[in-house]
């Protein structure tokens, strides 16, 4: 029996979908990477905004349309099924799987296709389905912040940590299979250990990862108002923590703020950018925004365009999506998407140039890169240094006089910076 899994959506899904092949692989079922050639798909879903809920009913059709061939079972999991398995028309799909009950999958395979796994199935475990060289670490699941935009904590729940321990055999476990990168996930990493141990253990628990000879540790989805200056000068001394933060800020003006149900004001986050960039000026800072959020003129988004400019290495923006059952969906004056789809443009642009103008001080810099592969159509090597994130950030292309093996970490000479940065190999000091 053969199984195909598709993930879709963001990295947390991702551990899912791994937890999950790692499961019925275990079970003694064959995993193959093509749809095509699968007795059973999975697909496991995002449902965060509607561009992912479009991608994920997309997805579907387009695996229902394999039923009849060799396909044949349709199984969708994630957020989406979470959300609208109950109410979904779609007949092909032959079961919609809680996200509670991913880690029976093997039991609820077993029953669509009436037999037994051929083995016993194994604790939990990983497949790492990104590159050998890194891999996601997700702490925690759910949300307690309950901003007024998003639907996660009525999909996936209230904010639920792993144990510190637990994470740290994982985290050593995929360390002994080559990953040299870790990078912790949640949906707001900073809020870890509350649950738990009554009180934040973010620190803690990274004191407790950097005993494992990873090459870096990322962190991402910090929640500005949860930054503290320890936090700060953990990240800023420690040798195996990369000197970079992902804090999804949203906006900057305070009513928006306000209307978003952030905790955060727009005083308190001039107040976190300007402590990092004077006081830590080697923390790289990545954000997130919603641009087109009701309440939003033209006032509020010059005020967020003027923000960025200068503020932050890298961000991302997004149109805001009114997702049912939120506050935020009863909002009265919303912004047409046409306004919003404009309004994103214009923040990219002033935030390309930001990326630009911030990565020119690393020329002249001799950079740990870890090297990802070769691009072709540039005739150069690419890799990333801590400084930027796998998927969303800029990459570093590089010429190498020896030759180089993917996952390695190799010092590059930065000769140039546009948008990606430029340069050569050079000997190890």
């Amino acid at each position: 029996m053969k199984i195909g899994m598709i993930s879709l959506g963001c990295d947390k899904n991702r551990v899912d979908s791994e937890n999950m092949l790692y499961l019925l692989k275990n079970a003694g079922y064959l995993i193959v990477d093509s749809a095509e050639r699968a007795d059973v798909v999975i697909v496991n879903t995002c449902a965060f905004i509607d561009e992912a809920k479009k991608e994920a009913i997309d997805t579907i059709l387009e695996m229902a349309a394999l039923k009849g061939k060799q396909l044949q079972k349709l199984i969708v999991t994630g957020c989406f099924a979470q959300r609208y398995g109950k109410i979904a028309d779609i007949p092909e799909v032959d079961l919609f799987l809680d996200i509670k009950e991913e880690k029976n999958i093997v039991g609820h395979v077993e029953k669509l296709i009436g037999e037994k796994a051929p083995a016993p199935c194994a604790d939990l475990g990983r497949i790492i389905t990104t590159p050998a060289h890194y891999a996601y670490l997700k702490i925690a699941d759910g949300c307690n912040n309950r901003c007024a935009f998003c639907a996660i904590p009525l999909i996936r729940g209230p904010y639920v940590s792993r144990p510190i321990e637990e994470l740290a055999d994982e985290a050593r476990a995929l360390r002994e299979q080559g990953v040299k990168e870790l990078i912790l996930v949640a949906q707001d990493t900073t809020n870890y250990g509350v649950d738990l141990y009554c009180e934040r253990k973010l620190k803690a628990l990274l004191r407790e990862l950097v005993k494992t000879d990873f090459w870096k540790i990322r962190i991402l989805y910090a929640y500005p108002e949860l930054i503290d200056e320890e936090l700060l000068e953990l990240i800023s001394k420690e040798d195996r923590i990369a000197k970079y933060l992902d804090i999804p800020l949203q906006h900057i003006d305070g009513n928006i703020l306000r209307k978003m149900n952030r905790r955060s004001t727009e005083e308190s986050i001039r107040k976190l950018v300007t402590l990092i960039r004077e006081k830590y000026p080697m923390i790289t800072l990545r954000s997130t925004f919603i641009t087109g959020f009701p309440y939003e003129g033209e006032k509020e988004h010059k005020k967020l365009l003027s923000f960025i400019d200068g503020s932050l290495d890298y961000a991302g923006f997004f149109v805001y999506s009114p997702e049912e059952d939120t506050p935020a969906y009863n909002y009265p004056e919303r912004v047409s998407r046409a306004v919003a789809k404009k309004r994103k443009k214009e923040l990219e642009k002033v935030q390309s140039l930001t990326t630009v103008n911030r990565q020119k001080k690393y020329v002249g810099e001799v950079l740990s890169v870890i090297y990802e592969g070769i691009d072709y159509d540039r005739q150069r090597f690419y890799g990333r240094t801590e400084f930027q994130a796998p998927g969303i950030d800029t990459r570093v292309l590089f010429t190498s006089d020896f030759p180089l093996e993917v996952g390695n970490i190799y010092n590059v000479l930065i000769e140039s910076a546009d948008f990606d940065l430029a340069g050569k190999t050079v000997p190890a000091r």
